[in-house]
C-alpha cells in the first residue's frame, strides 16, 4: 500500500503566487498582514493596540470627531470603534463631549495623556515606517503614494 501523499506547503512569502506573480489584491493584503503584524509587536511595549493607534491618530488629526466620524475614515464598524474608545476613554486618553448643536452626538478629543502615548507610540512605529520607505527612492515613494491613494479612490468611488 502506498504512503500517503503529504499535503503541499504553500510558498514562502516572495515566493510563487506569494511573490511577483501573484494577484495585486492578495499582494496588497499580504503586505498589509505583515505591516499590522510589525505594529502589534511594536506597540504592545506601550500596552498600545493598532486599532487604538490609529484612533488617537484620527483624533489627534481630526480633534472633535464623532463616532461615526472615526468608523468611516478608520474603516472599522461602529460597533469596534464603540470598543476602542470606551477603553481609550477608561484610560483617561481621550474624552467625550456633548455635541453644540446634536445633543445625541458625542464629539471626542485627544487628553493631554492620550497626546503623550501617541507621541510614544509614534516613536515605537517610526521603525517600521523607515524600514518601508527604505525599501524604495523618493520618486519610487511619491508614485506608490499616488497609486495607492488612486486605487482607494477608484475602488471606494460613491463612498464616503
Amino acid at each position: 500500500m502506498a504512503k500517503p501523499a503529504s499535503p503541499r506547503q504553500p510558498p514562502a512569502i516572495g515566493e510563487g503566487k506569494r511573490g511577483d506573480t501573484g494577484h495585486i489584491a492578495y499582494l496588497l493584503r499580504q503586505a498589509q498582514a505583515a505591516v499590522r503584524l510589525a505594529l502589534d509587536t511594536q506597540l504592545a511595549a506601550s500596552g498600545m493596540t493598532t486599532p487604538q493607534f490609529l484612533v488617537l491618530n484620527l483624533l489627534d488629526a481630526y480633534p472633535g470627531a464623532s463616532g461615526a466620524d472615526l468608523a468611516r475614515i478608520a474603516q472599522l464598524t461602529p460597533q469596534t470603534i464603540n470598543l476602542i474608545v470606551r477603553k481609550l476613554e477608561e484610560e483617561g486618553l481621550i474624552e467625550r463631549n456633548n455635541h453644540e448643536t446634536h445633543g445625541r452626538v458625542l464629539r471626542m478629543d485627544i487628553t493631554k495623556a492620550g497626546k503623550l502615548r501617541l507621541r510614544q507610540c509614534k516613536r515605537l512605529a517610526d521603525d517600521i515606517e523607515h524600514q518601508l520607505l527604505a525599501l524604495a527612492d523618493a520618486q519610487t515613494q511619491a508614485v506608490v503614494r499616488r497609486w495607492l491613494v488612486d486605487v482607494a479612490m477608484k475602488l471606494s468611488a460613491g463612498q464616503p
